[in-house]
């Protein structure tokens, strides 16, 4: 394909640009992530939007959310063979390309199947762009530098979802929230250009048959599993539905396991695992893609359904936080480089957590001020985590390992990250029957919604506690 064509190799870029190559490789595919993740937490304002618009309850409309990132979930599986098989520069622009198609066609949606259509595609884009940038940053930097680069990675994704309420409530106020399906393409674009002149062609290697079997039973699995959650509510717990996602999910994981113990080449090998530290961190990092989500996807809609802030009001609330989060990352990268990113995960899980508590127990009462406050601390802690989490659980793992290591860890991130919308949305409107439809009835729902927060964030916390440090 002429897209693809007049890339000169690595060794030839690296020696024309020298030391400053791998920045510039790191912050093309951190601009092309950009676009990704806007996709993912800009369309959380438009919950209340889409329910008026068609008729549906929270839990119907969360799928809009859900579909997304499911989909994403799913294709982070594959990346690290597609990046073997096909080279750095080819999966990140085709999956540019589909993130642009999508995001064009859910702008002209007119239903809302259409709409979860769009979102599930968007997904399956972002899923393959997620990954790479700490792929390529296991890679390309020695271990003295990689928290600084990884705070220079990540200070554009974690300023995304910062400021992507204000403008997107913006967008949605002033042109409907069809136009919040566009707020990536123009980073899609760039990336693009940026990708096209700089980024090496592949190199040609050998590399192993994909394994779709694995590929199957673990989304599979993922599906079982999501759909378990979401069915608790609407089939109930007795439900044949219910019971027979729950058996998808068992039965999936079993045949998984079977095949990964057979197949040495598996979607991911199960004696990644055998690291304590590894396995440890990965379940930190599902249960904080559980409350990272959750959290983002509860703060917009408890603003405009409880306290009848408008889309854009809330965005701007939430401003500050980002600013916050911006300040932070930097800083964080650092410290990850110096002391222990162990302990670094352990303060920010334990300030991010603790921010849910103002609304636990003043949800009714709570001031502007105070949500500011709340808000800005919950982002310095997120801020301490994002460039810490990784290093602390990757260290131990060898270079061959590094890329399905990095895709297992952002795939807990972001199953977690599903299972806590999909909870919280269900979660939302169970409590809501039960509470009531008063106004007191509504507060004591989304309190509730906060605890269960600080909950996930409390296990979090044990269970980093017995992850080991890497030796300096």
């Amino acid at each position: 394909m002429r897209l693809f064509r007049h890339a000169h190799s690595f060794d030839a870029l690296a020696q024309h640009y020298g030391e400053q190559y791998k920045w510039m490789v790191l912050c093309i595919i951190g601009l092309g992530t950009i676009a990704g993740v806007l996709c993912t937490s800009s369309f959380n304002v438009a919950v209340p939007a889409l329910t008026r618009t068609f008729h549906l309850g929270q839990d119907h409309v969360q799928w809009a959310m859900t579909a997304f990132l499911a989909a994403m979930t799913i294709a982070m599986l594959p990346a690290a063979w597609l990046l073997e098989r096909f080279g750095l520069r080819r999966v990140f622009m085709a999956a540019l390309w589909l993130l642009i198609a999508a995001s064009i066609a859910g702008f002209y949606s007119h239903t809302f199947v259409h709409v979860v259509i769009a979102r599930l595609v968007q997904g399956l884009a972002a899923g393959v762009l997620q990954p790479l940038g700490i792929m390529a940053l296991m890679r390309l930097f020695p271990p003295n530098i990689q928290g600084r680069a990884s705070g220079i990675l990540i200070v554009g994704i974690a300023f995304t979802p910062a400021i992507a309420p204000s403008i997107s409530g913006w967008m949605l106020d002033q042109f409907g929230w069809q136009a919040i399906f566009l707020l990536g393409v123009p980073f899609a674009f760039l990336a693009l250009i940026a990708a096209r002149i700089w980024l090496p062609a592949p190199r040609k290697r050998e590399v192993q048959p994909f394994d779709w079997a694995g590929l199957g039973w673990l989304s599979a699995a993922s599906i079982g599993l999501i759909e378990f959650v979401s069915s608790l509510h609407h089939s109930g717990v007795a439900a044949f539905w219910t019971w027979g996602y729950a058996i998808l999910l068992v039965v999936s994981m079993t045949c998984y396991i079977r095949h990964a113990h057979r197949l040495p080449h598996a979607i991911i090998q199960l004696h990644l695992f055998s690291r304590p530290t590894f396995s440890r961190g990965t379940f930190v990092a599902f249960a904080y893609g559980f409350g990272l989500f959750a959290s983002t996807y509860l703060i917009p809609v408890f603003l405009q359904t409880a306290m009848s802030f408008s889309a854009t009001d809330a965005g701007l609330l939430l401003l500050p936080s980002g600013i916050a989060l911006v300040l932070t990352i930097p800083f964080a990268g650092r410290m990850a480089d110096q002391l222990s990113p162990r302990r670094i995960t352990l303060a920010g899980l334990t300030i991010f957590g603790a921010s849910f508590l103002v609304f636990v127990f003043a949800a009714d009462t709570v001031q502007y001020w105070e949500i500011v406050a709340a808000t800005v601390v919950g982002r310095i802690g997120l801020g301490m985590i994002l460039p810490a989490l990784n290093l602390a659980t990757l260290h131990e793992m060898e270079p061959q390992h590094l890329g399905q290591s990095s895709v297992v860890v952002s795939y807990a991130r972001q199953l977690g990250g599903v299972v806590g919308v999909t909870m919280m949305a269900v979660f939302l409107e169970w409590r809501q029957e039960m509470c009531g439809a008063s106004a007191a009835g509504i507060f004591q729902a989304y309190a509730q919604g906060f605890l269960l927060l600080s909950v996930v964030f409390v296990l979090a916390i044990i269970v980093a506690t017995g992850m080991k440090d890497a030796r300096r």
